[in-house]
């Protein structure tokens, strides 16, 4: 079963407290063992470690036009920072991986199981296998 690793985290701003070189030096090293330690258990699927907030664009399509803005939809304390996929055979594995991602010391991980995944060209449900390429499966009648 694959589940998402939500990392959240707060924003650097110039104004804020800043972590020092040798900090960031060291959470890089923690994080590379952690990559390395999921990859050799062979649960990794994928990892982003995402640009901040400043840098996003968000896309609506409300009243049929869509409109792309600057900027996250909504304000928060926390930002979201990166996602990491595991394949894993159940929350309580999922769950023992999250307790271990080094970013818990300054933010936070959401553990969400995967609904459906696009795997080689197919979308997979867990437990059903593959669904007919083309469905959405996000939709129950097939639409998009």
């Amino acid at each position: 079963m694959r589940y998402a690793l939500v990392f959240h985290a707060p924003e650097l701003t110039p104004d804020g407290p800043q972590p020092s070189e040798e900090g960031i030096q060291e959470m890089m090293r923690l994080m590379d063992d952690y990559a390395a330690a999921l990859n050799s258990a062979g649960v990794f699927v994928a990892w982003e470690m995402l640009a901040p907030h400043s840098e996003t664009k968000t896309v609506t399509r409300r009243t049929g036009e869509v409109v792309i803005e600057d900027g996250p939809f909504a304000a928060a304390k926390e930002a979201l920072a990166g996602v990491v996929v595991i394949d894993v055979p159940d929350v309580e594995a999922a769950l023992a991986w999250a307790e271990k991602f080094p970013g818990t010391s300054y933010g936070t991980i959401e553990v969400r199981p995967a609904a459906t995944s696009f795997v080689d060209g197919t979308w997979t449900r867990p437990g059903d296998g593959p669904t007919r390429s083309g469905d959405c499966p996000s939709h129950p009648d097939g639409s998009s």
